[in-house]
Protein backbone atom coordinates (compact mmCIF):
# COMPACT_ATOMS: atom_id res chain seq x y z
CA UNK A 1 0.00 0.00 0.00
CA UNK A 2 1.15 3.55 -1.08
CA UNK A 3 0.28 6.80 0.87
CA UNK A 4 -0.29 9.75 -0.76
CA UNK A 5 2.27 12.51 -0.51
CA UNK A 6 1.34 15.22 2.45
CA UNK A 7 2.22 17.93 4.66
CA UNK A 8 1.01 18.47 8.44
CA UNK A 9 1.57 22.00 10.17
CA UNK A 10 0.94 23.25 13.48
CA UNK A 11 0.85 26.91 14.78
CA UNK A 12 1.81 28.13 10.63
CA UNK A 13 4.53 25.60 11.34
CA UNK A 14 5.42 22.78 9.03
CA UNK A 15 6.11 19.97 10.83
CA UNK A 16 6.03 16.91 8.22
CA UNK A 17 6.71 17.87 4.72
CA UNK A 18 6.48 13.40 3.30
CA UNK A 19 6.26 12.13 -0.41
CA UNK A 20 4.37 9.41 -1.04
CA UNK A 21 5.21 5.84 1.06
CA UNK A 22 5.17 2.46 0.10
CA UNK A 23 4.51 0.01 3.10
CA UNK A 24 4.63 -3.11 2.13
CA UNK A 25 1.88 -6.17 2.93
CA UNK A 26 3.35 -8.76 4.77
CA UNK A 27 6.29 -6.21 6.28
CA UNK A 28 7.19 -4.37 9.15
CA UNK A 29 8.52 -0.72 8.48
CA UNK A 30 10.50 0.88 11.21
CA UNK A 31 10.66 4.67 11.48
CA UNK A 32 13.63 6.06 13.42
CA UNK A 33 15.00 9.79 13.98
CA UNK A 34 15.62 12.05 16.46
CA UNK A 35 12.90 13.21 18.92
CA UNK A 36 10.80 15.62 17.26
CA UNK A 37 11.18 14.62 13.55
CA UNK A 38 7.58 14.06 13.31
CA UNK A 39 7.55 10.47 13.66
CA UNK A 40 4.31 10.23 15.92
CA UNK A 41 2.44 12.61 14.07
CA UNK A 42 3.25 10.69 11.00
CA UNK A 43 1.36 7.60 13.00
CA UNK A 44 -1.57 9.83 13.99
CA UNK A 45 -2.04 11.25 10.53
CA UNK A 46 -1.51 7.50 8.81
CA UNK A 47 -4.42 6.40 11.20
CA UNK A 48 -6.45 9.56 10.80
CA UNK A 49 -6.39 10.23 14.53
CA UNK A 50 -4.79 13.70 12.81
CA UNK A 51 -5.69 15.83 9.69
CA UNK A 52 -3.46 16.56 7.17
CA UNK A 53 -3.33 20.04 5.78
CA UNK A 54 -5.67 19.15 2.87
CA UNK A 55 -7.67 17.18 5.07
CA UNK A 56 -7.61 14.58 2.32
CA UNK A 57 -7.06 10.69 4.02
CA UNK A 58 -3.86 9.91 3.52
CA UNK A 59 -4.71 6.37 3.00
CA UNK A 60 -7.80 5.62 1.09
CA UNK A 61 -9.48 2.17 1.39
CA UNK A 62 -7.66 0.96 4.22
CA UNK A 63 -8.06 -0.81 7.45
CA UNK A 64 -6.15 0.91 10.61
CA UNK A 65 -4.98 -0.34 13.60
CA UNK A 66 -3.35 2.48 15.37
CA UNK A 67 -1.51 1.54 18.96
CA UNK A 68 -0.32 5.34 20.85
CA UNK A 69 2.48 5.79 22.69
CA UNK A 70 0.30 6.02 26.02
CA UNK A 71 -1.55 2.84 26.56
CA UNK A 72 -5.00 3.29 28.56
CA UNK A 73 -7.01 0.60 29.97
CA UNK A 74 -11.02 0.70 30.44
CA UNK A 75 -12.77 0.17 33.52
CA UNK A 76 -13.27 -3.51 33.58
CA UNK A 77 -10.61 -6.55 33.69
CA UNK A 78 -7.59 -6.94 31.73
CA UNK A 79 -9.77 -9.62 29.72
CA UNK A 80 -12.71 -7.82 29.13
CA UNK A 81 -10.44 -4.83 28.00
CA UNK A 82 -9.20 -6.98 25.15
CA UNK A 83 -11.99 -8.62 24.38
CA UNK A 84 -13.46 -5.32 23.19
CA UNK A 85 -11.77 -5.59 19.81
CA UNK A 86 -12.61 -8.73 18.64
CA UNK A 87 -14.79 -11.64 20.53
CA UNK A 88 -12.67 -14.08 20.65
CA UNK A 89 -11.82 -15.10 24.05
CA UNK A 90 -9.75 -18.33 22.70
CA UNK A 91 -7.18 -15.79 20.64
CA UNK A 92 -7.57 -13.42 23.80
CA UNK A 93 -6.37 -15.93 26.17
CA UNK A 94 -2.94 -17.17 23.75
CA UNK A 95 -2.67 -13.73 23.10
CA UNK A 96 -2.35 -12.95 26.81
CA UNK A 97 -0.11 -15.84 27.37
CA UNK A 98 2.04 -15.00 25.04
CA UNK A 99 2.63 -11.87 26.66
CA UNK A 100 2.99 -13.16 30.25
CA UNK A 101 -0.62 -11.47 31.64
CA UNK A 102 -2.64 -14.86 31.75
CA UNK A 103 -2.35 -14.85 35.32
CA UNK A 104 -3.87 -11.40 35.01
CA UNK A 105 -6.99 -11.94 33.27
CA UNK A 106 -9.43 -11.46 35.81
CA UNK A 107 -8.03 -8.59 37.29
CA UNK A 108 -8.97 -4.73 37.08
CA UNK A 109 -6.99 -3.01 34.36
CA UNK A 110 -6.72 -0.26 35.93
CA UNK A 111 -4.51 -1.79 38.62
CA UNK A 112 -1.87 -2.96 36.21
CA UNK A 113 1.47 -1.86 36.23
CA UNK A 114 2.69 0.32 33.20
CA UNK A 115 4.45 -2.73 31.68
CA UNK A 116 1.85 -5.00 32.13
CA UNK A 117 -0.69 -2.32 30.34
CA UNK A 118 1.32 -2.11 27.70
CA UNK A 119 1.13 -5.54 27.28
CA UNK A 120 -2.86 -5.64 27.31
CA UNK A 121 -3.05 -2.58 25.37
CA UNK A 122 -0.90 -4.94 22.64
CA UNK A 123 -2.67 -7.86 23.29
CA UNK A 124 -6.19 -5.48 22.07
CA UNK A 125 -4.89 -4.13 18.97
CA UNK A 126 -3.66 -7.91 18.17
CA UNK A 127 -7.02 -9.30 18.62
CA UNK A 128 -7.71 -7.83 15.10
CA UNK A 129 -6.89 -8.09 11.29
CA UNK A 130 -6.29 -4.74 9.34
CA UNK A 131 -4.48 -4.32 6.25
CA UNK A 132 -1.81 -1.63 8.32
CA UNK A 133 -0.98 -1.88 11.95
CA UNK A 134 0.50 1.46 13.41
CA UNK A 135 2.52 0.81 16.57
CA UNK A 136 3.87 3.45 17.92
CA UNK A 137 6.96 2.87 20.97
CA UNK A 138 4.98 -0.29 21.77
CA UNK A 139 7.28 -1.72 24.22
CA UNK A 140 8.77 1.42 25.31
CA UNK A 141 7.65 0.47 29.41
CA UNK A 142 8.33 -3.46 28.61
CA UNK A 143 10.98 -5.10 29.94
CA UNK A 144 13.86 -6.81 28.61
CA UNK A 145 12.12 -10.02 28.11
CA UNK A 146 8.61 -8.58 27.66
CA UNK A 147 9.59 -6.45 25.20
CA UNK A 148 11.38 -9.76 23.28
CA UNK A 149 7.85 -11.61 23.74
CA UNK A 150 5.84 -8.68 22.45
CA UNK A 151 8.37 -8.63 19.07
CA UNK A 152 7.55 -12.54 18.61
CA UNK A 153 4.01 -11.27 19.05
CA UNK A 154 4.12 -8.37 16.07
CA UNK A 155 6.23 -10.90 14.07
CA UNK A 156 3.64 -13.63 14.34
CA UNK A 157 0.35 -11.27 13.69
CA UNK A 158 2.70 -10.01 10.54
CA UNK A 159 3.60 -13.33 9.00
CA UNK A 160 -0.01 -14.71 9.94
CA UNK A 161 -2.18 -12.00 8.75
CA UNK A 162 -0.58 -10.42 5.56
CA UNK A 163 -0.68 -7.25 7.39
CA UNK A 164 1.54 -4.25 6.73
CA UNK A 165 3.04 -2.94 10.62
CA UNK A 166 4.35 0.18 11.33
CA UNK A 167 6.65 0.75 14.27
CA UNK A 168 7.59 3.70 15.40
CA UNK A 169 10.67 3.04 17.53
CA UNK A 170 13.35 4.47 19.41
CA UNK A 171 15.25 1.12 19.55
CA UNK A 172 17.86 0.67 16.75
CA UNK A 173 18.52 -2.72 17.91
CA UNK A 174 14.64 -3.48 17.76
CA UNK A 175 14.38 -2.29 14.35
CA UNK A 176 17.16 -4.34 13.46
CA UNK A 177 15.50 -7.39 14.27
CA UNK A 178 11.80 -6.70 13.54
CA UNK A 179 12.07 -4.76 10.40
CA UNK A 180 12.18 -5.12 6.86
CA UNK A 181 12.46 -2.02 5.72
CA UNK A 182 13.28 1.49 7.66
CA UNK A 183 12.43 5.16 7.17
CA UNK A 184 14.58 7.79 8.78
CA UNK A 185 12.93 11.08 9.77
CA UNK A 186 14.75 14.39 9.96
CA UNK A 187 13.24 17.62 11.35
CA UNK A 188 9.98 16.36 9.73
CA UNK A 189 11.54 14.94 6.18
CA UNK A 190 11.84 11.55 5.32
CA UNK A 191 15.56 11.59 4.68
CA UNK A 192 16.73 8.34 4.07
CA UNK A 193 14.72 4.51 3.25
CA UNK A 194 15.79 1.30 2.21
CA UNK A 195 16.26 -2.14 3.63
CA UNK A 196 17.42 -2.53 7.33
CA UNK A 197 20.87 -3.76 6.72
CA UNK A 198 21.58 -1.29 3.98
CA UNK A 199 20.54 1.34 6.34
CA UNK A 200 22.08 0.74 9.49
CA UNK A 201 25.67 -0.30 7.57
CA UNK A 202 25.62 1.89 4.54
CA UNK A 203 23.25 5.24 5.16
CA UNK A 204 23.86 7.71 2.72
CA UNK A 205 22.59 10.68 4.25
CA UNK A 206 25.28 12.66 6.77
CA UNK A 207 21.78 13.44 9.38
CA UNK A 208 21.25 9.15 9.16
CA UNK A 209 24.99 8.53 10.03
CA UNK A 210 24.93 10.72 12.89
CA UNK A 211 22.01 9.74 14.64
CA UNK A 212 23.26 5.99 14.05
CA UNK A 213 26.68 7.14 15.59
CA UNK A 214 24.83 8.14 18.79
CA UNK A 215 23.80 5.22 19.21
CA UNK A 216 26.70 3.42 18.44
CA UNK A 217 25.72 1.21 15.41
Amino acid sequence: MKTKAFTKTYARRVVLSLPEIELPEGKITAVIGPNGSGKSTFAKVLAGIEPADDRRPVLSGVSVGYLPQKSFPFRMSTEKNILQNGNDPARASALMKALGIEALAGQSAKKLSGGETARMALCRILMRRYDLLILDEPTAAMDMESTLAAEECIRRYCDETGCGVLLITHSISQARRLAHQILVFHEGNLIEQGATERVLTSPQEEQTRRFLEFFGV
